[in-house]
């Protein structure tokens, strides 16, 4: 049976939860045809599209609505996909043997069960996502100190309702890693080392995975045959990415003047069509939101009009390239 995704024609506000910052959300009907249509074949959801369109937040948004927990695994270059199963901490197990053998006298049998290889063993995103009780077991056995994923509400979300797992900037890593996670993912589970159960996903609990690229590297073909995918792409022409951007601008400064977010919209959007001309990196909505926040927070702070706060900072948000020349 399919879980039922339906969001609100609102924005829908995110308040902060562990490193992330309190955000608002806009679903748009493409996103929430892909959201549909990964929890109905359970398949992996690929969001692509330039930095801070709003691929990891569509995520956590989705497990709002969902009533789910949501749990973040940003991928990098050193990533690899036993990561996103478990960490053994040898270091941990190293340290706690030489205390044992400086503290005990003789008692072989005592140090054995203490220093078990189980113990230093930590679930990793897949393995909570999976089986949320199993992880949390595993956790409790444990001698390291690490917590549970922050839930943003522990009776909304519920690991009854299965858990929304994001894999972030997948494209950081080697072809392993996505390879190894389509494994899992395929398996429905995984077999953890050291003599520890066998991890297997929860019937009724599919879990929605959403992974982003910032299509920094190429992506193996057999692990996008296996994905649905998502573009997030910015309005091409001009007039209507200046409108998109207000929009945007509006559902986060809710208090700004319509004329300052337009000013700013089209300083970014001027700034955007020279850096693309060259081939560089252009800015996008999350520094046209960074644009917007330090204007609001500024030009009361310093008693200057916005407009002309504006002309004063609107390079350190904007022009992120080496200056040549």
């Amino acid at each position: 049976m399919t879980t039922a995704f339906n969001p609100p024609d609102k924005p829908i506000k995110l308040t902060a939860l562990g490193s992330c910052p309190e955000q608002f959300h806009v679903f748009d009907d493409a996103s929430i045809w892909a959201v549909r249509s990964a929890l109905a074949t359970g398949r992996p959801l690929l969001v692509r599209g330039e930095p801070g369109t709003g691929k990891s937040q569509l995520a956590r948004a989705a497990a709002f609505v969902l009533k789910r927990p949501w749990i973040s695994a940003v991928i990098t270059s050193q990533s690899t996909s036993q990561d996103l199963l478990w960490q053994y901490d040898a270091v941990a197990r190293l340290g706690n043997a030489q205390v044992l053998g400086s503290l005990s006298k003789g008692d072989i049998k005592g140090w054995q069960e203490q220093l078990e290889d189980k113990r230093f063993l930590l679930p990793g995103p897949l393995w909570w996502t999976f089986d949320w009780d199993s992880a949390a077991e595993q956790l409790e056995a444990t001698y390291l100190k690490a917590a549970e994923p922050p839930l943003y509400d522990k009776k909304e979300a519920d690991p009854k309702n299965g858990v929304v797992l994001l894999i972030d900037e997948i494209d950081k890593a080697e072809s392993d890693l996505p390879n190894g996670l389509l494994d899992s993912l395929g398996n429905g589970g995984f077999n953890p080392p050291f003599g520890v159960q066998p991890v297997r996903q929860i019937e009724q609990r599919e879990p929605l995975v959403v992974i982003t690229t910032n299509e920094e590297r190429e992506l193996p073909p057999a692990f996008l045959r296996r994905c649905l995918v998502l573009h997030l792409d910015l309005p091409e022409e001009r007039d209507e990415l200046i409108g998109w951007l207000m929009e945007r601008g509006k559902v986060h400064f809710e208090n700004s003047s319509q004329e300052i977010r337009r000013q700013a919209a089209e300083q970014l959007v001027n700034d955007r069509e020279s850096m693309l001309k060259q081939g560089l990196p252009a800015p996008g909505q999350a520094e046209y939101i960074d644009l917007l926040r330090a204007l609001g927070e500024m030009s009361e702070e310093y008693k200057i009009e916005p407009g002309e706060l504006l002309e004063k900072i609107k390079d350190f948000a904007l022009k992120k390239q080496a200056v040549r020349g």
